[in-house]
């Protein structure tokens, strides 16, 4: 698996579960602000699960009823359809596309080798 596939996964899966995208986790940074906490109950960002912002740890999704799990909960309902259809389209489209690019790669690796560039692949 590429890494570009993994990350994208990564991206579908934390937009599926928390709402914000891969890069708005990790930093808290949600539509450019960093509002741990204060960016809605069904928002998670990781500062905001270890305790950044006015709630404390949980931020403002604790007074959402069935807290956590019911954030998480309500989140897959409204997102799943689209969580599985990412986790199933993006690897077959990996997969089409690495076949269809194989002969151009191959062109491309004897292009390199046959004016000295080594230790390069495409």
């Amino acid at each position: 698996m590429s890494v570009a596939e993994s990350l994208l996964l990564a991206n579908a899966v934390t937009k599926g579960a928390f709402n914000p995208d891969l890069q708005e986790i990790f930093t808290g940074k949600v539509n450019g602000q960093y509002k741990p906490g204060a960016d809605g109950a069904w928002t998670l960002t990781l500062p905001e699960l270890l305790g950044a912002g006015p709630g404390g740890v949980g931020g403002n999704y604790g007074t959402y009823q069935g807290g956590l799990t019911g954030v998480l909960k309500d989140n897959l309902q409204n997102n799943g359809a689209q969580l599985l259809m990412s986790l199933v389209v993006i690897p077959m489209a990996f997969k089409v596309g690495g076949s269809l690019l194989k002969k151009p790669r191959r062109q491309a690796n004897a292009l390199l080798k046959q004016v000295g560039v080594t230790g390069v692949k495409v």
